[in-house]
């Protein structure tokens, strides 16, 4: 059951179309996220279905309540929307508390003091800030101050919670550290969620499913390893983590083996269930940590040269140079220096359709 509808949904800025017929339909107690680069969209689209922006064109239903249809003239107002809202910057009073930030939303609902008081209680236990509801915004750190934000959304137990790249704030290692607690969060509360974010590891992570933004408009829409292992384009493969893009033309296609001599002169077999014609222009998107050794392997083998090295920890990363083309690679162990030779699994590259010239 569908908890959140979106048809058709436009929101125009003189000339500029912000989000252009965006459909989409959130599922009740998933957490999907809207993914894309700055101005693509996704942060309209939040605010649009929590009526801080009023969409040209367009229905949002939420729980089958009509919160929005522009063609009908409805417009709820935010308040009325029983919504959720975690800002990117958490928006907290400075001069309040934190218990009375938390209390806001039930205070102006005019909920009894004794039910205000046990829910604000209940609600700091769930985000793990039991007992400091007597301090200040400033007594608190970036991920206390987020806890802080997202128990004020859900004191007054809203349908469905909407985020705005609530961990953007928050330095790398504790923005890990959120993201796990987040969606464990979620998970126990199974509320309905939507979630904006620019970061992908943070999507993929996070998400039952990611709707890609660009330009304004949805291009891609799936589980995360959907999206990540079959991409629907070289923005949405390029986008959601790396890939090198190797250019080529489709040399046979048979029993879901597709042939394709890529511009170097060097081939690869690589797995797809499209139907491709031969002669078609293709890019072979290759994800840098399926690239492997080759091994005594002869079939799926480039040669090319190291040409650069970075070690990162826990991985290395190198720029290797197959002809004029070069491949991105991660690997656990080191490659040896110089001229070598590396294998790319038919099944750990994505067939997509290069535009001709």
């Amino acid at each position: 059951m569908a908890d959140v509808i979106i048809e058709n949904l436009v929101k125009r800025y003189g000339e500029v179309t912000a989000v252009d017929h965006v459909s989409l339909a959130v599922q009740s107690g998933e957490l999907l996220s809207l993914l894309g680069p700055s101005g693509c969209g996704k942060t309209t689209t939040l605010m649009s279905i929590a009526g801080l922006e009023r969409p040209d064109e367009g229905r949002i239903l939420a729980a089958g309540e009509v919160l929005t249809d522009a063609g009908q003239r409805v417009f709820l107002p935010p308040e009325r929307r029983e919504l959720g809202m975690v800002f990117q910057s958490y928006a907290l009073w400075p001069h309040m508390t934190v218990a009375n930030n938390v209390a806001y939303g039930l205070r102006t609902r005019r909920a009894p003091h004794a039910q205000i008081r046990d829910r604000v209680d209940e609600v700091l236990g769930l985000v793990q800030l039991e007992g400091m509801g007597a301090r200040y915004p400033y007594q608190l750190s970036g991920g206390q101050q987020q806890r802080v934000a997202l128990a004020r959304a859900l004191v007054y137990q809203p349908r469905i919670l909407l985020l705005d790249e609530p961990l953007s704030n928050l330095d790398a290692k504790l923005r890990e550290q959120a993201r796990v607690w987040l969606r464990e969060l979620q998970q126990r509360l199974k509320i309905t969620a939507i979630y904006v974010t620019h970061d992908q590891a943070e999507a993929l992570g996070l998400s039952d499913r990611i709707a890609v933004m660009s330009r304004g408009r949805i291009v891609q829409l799936g589980t995360p390893r959907d999206i990540y292992e079959r991409p629907s384009d070289p923005f949405v493969a390029d986008f959601i983590g790396q890939a090198s893009f190797l250019p080529g033309l489709v040399e046979s296609a048979a029993a879901g083996r597709v042939r394709v001599r890529l511009r170097n002169g060097q081939e690869l077999s690589i797995e797809s269930a499209a139907a491709w014609e031969t002669g078609a222009q293709v890019l072979v998107a290759v994800r840098p940590e399926r690239v492997l050794p080759a091994e005594g392997r002869t079939e799926n083998v480039l040669t090319g040269a190291v040409r650069s090295h970075l070690y990162l920890g826990a991985r290395h990363q190198y720029v290797f140079d197959i002809g004029e083309l070069e491949l991105r690679i991660e690997a656990a162990d080191e490659l040896p220096p110089g001229q070598g030779r590396v294998y790319v699994p038919p099944q750990a590259a994505t067939l997509l359709r290069q535009a001709s010239a």
